[in-house]
């Protein structure tokens, strides 16, 4: 029996140990998961990779050459009835606007008609002159006649009575005064011809360039294209606010109404500030990203830089001053149009094997720069060394390291 009771102790031994020790094990496996527990914020992992330092800007779509096609500038306000779509294809000929001739060819059929009057006028005056000028020249080759006539009558005086020559001789200034007055006659109608026949010209003149330039405003009442190409409306101020025209709607005389780019001008041009103008360099490779053509992304190089910065109004106080780029893009779209914006990217620098964290996950606090770094129950606040910034992305040089987890979000605020 004692053999027996033995065993039976030991077993129970044995399961008692066993108890103790899975009670133990599930006590360390609470104590370890309450120890490990999960951030309460939203965190980062830190990582090695590459750093790249980029400065980004807008720009806008802009072609270095067009032909600006205008309203006809000497004529009165047009009505546009006919106006090809903006962004359109056009070939050469194509007519892009066209206005309602209506008044144009009224005031053109209002000239011809004054024009022909005018010659009638201009004509009736020279006959009329003509017809004067041989009744005056008649009179004063009878004078002449009357004068010669008188004058040899007067040359009997030697053979006549006194008081006979002294008549010749009043007959003789009789007649020479009516050839004098007959001269004066014809010189005087011949003037008056001339000046009447010369305001009949001059209305003849106005009245013909007056029809000339209806014709001409007539012919320009529609507007083609003069080389093939992509029409750009032009934005302008009219019917209180800012765009291009539409049909139905008056421009005035010499309005740009819409341009024809050429498509190998097109440039992203764009501002960037004089503290980045140093970092940038003729050549430099470039991404540009398009609103309007979002499911592609160009690649090109920076062409030009301007030397002389300008002040940007527009952009608050205080004003910055601004370096105009021009970009030249590599690859060509048929849907690229001037007034695009754009996003455009160009890289810098690359740093390999970097640490950096985003931006958010870093903070100022008493003047230093700290992240807050997670030690498996909570977060501690460690000071960083920021090198530079790019995007939304920081370069950290020192107080971080690969594994480490650090908050997005201030831990110490309370929710």
């Amino acid at each position: 029996m004692m053999p027996r009771l033995r065993r039976l102790l030991k077993e129970h031994r044995a399961i008692a140990v066993t108890l103790i020790l899975a009670a133990s094990g599930i006590g360390v496996y609470g104590w370890v998961r309450t120890m490990k527990k999960e951030p309460t914020v939203p965190s980062f992992q830190v990582q090695p990779a590459e750093f790249l330092d980029v400065i980004q800007f807008r720009g806008d779509i802009k072609a270095l050459k067009s032909i600006t096609i205008s309203a006809p500038p000497d004529v009165g306000t047009l009505q546009i009835v006919k106006l090809a779509p903006d962004g359109s294809a056009v070939k050469q000929g194509d007519v892009v606007v066209e206005f309602d001739p209506s008044k144009t060819r009224t005031d053109l059929e209002t000239d011809k008609s004054l024009l022909k009057s005018s010659e009638a006028e201009t004509e009736q005056s020279q006959a009329q002159g003509r017809l004067t000028e041989e009744e005056d020249t008649t009179a004063v080759m009878k004078a002449r006649y009357d004068v010669e006539a008188a004058r040899l009558d007067a040359g009997k005086e030697e053979i006549v009575s006194q008081i006979e020559g002294a008549e010749a001789k009043l007959k003789v200034a009789d007649a020479e005064q009516a050839l004098r007055q007959a001269e004066e006659k014809l010189k005087a109608d011949g003037a008056k011809t001339e000046a009447t026949i010369g305001g009949h010209r001059n209305a003849t003149s106005k009245a013909r360039f007056d029809k000339d330039h209806a014709e001409r405003a007539l012919a320009s009442m529609v507007l083609k294209a003069p080389s093939d190409g992509n029409i750009s409306l032009a934005s302008v101020w009219h019917e209180g606010g800012e765009g291009p025209f539409k049909p139905g709607e008056r421009a005035w005389p010499g309005s740009p109404i819409a341009e024809l780019p050429d498509p190998t001008s097109l440039r992203v041009v764009a501002h960037v500030d004089e503290t980045e103008r140093g970092r940038l360099s003729v050549a430099q490779p470039v991404t540009v990203q398009l609103d309007a053509v979002a499911d592609r992304q160009f690649t090109g190089r920076i062409e030009r830089i301007g030397t002389i910065a300008t002040s940007d109004f527009s952009a608050g106080w205080p004003i910055p001053r601004n370096f105009t780029l021009e970009i030249a893009l590599d690859q060509k779209d048929p849907r690229l149009r001037p007034g695009m914006t754009a996003q455009v990217t160009v890289i810098v620098d690359r740093v390999p094997n970097a640490i950096s964290i985003p931006v958010q996950a870093s903070f100022m606090k008493s003047g230093r720069t700290v992240a807050y770094v997670w030690n498996g129950s909570g977060f501690e606040e460690r000071a960083i060394q920021i090198e530079r910034r790019s995007r939304d992305r920081a370069l950290v040089g020192s107080g971080l390291g690969p594994g480490d987890t650090v908050a997005m979000k201030d831990p110490l605020l309370k929710q």
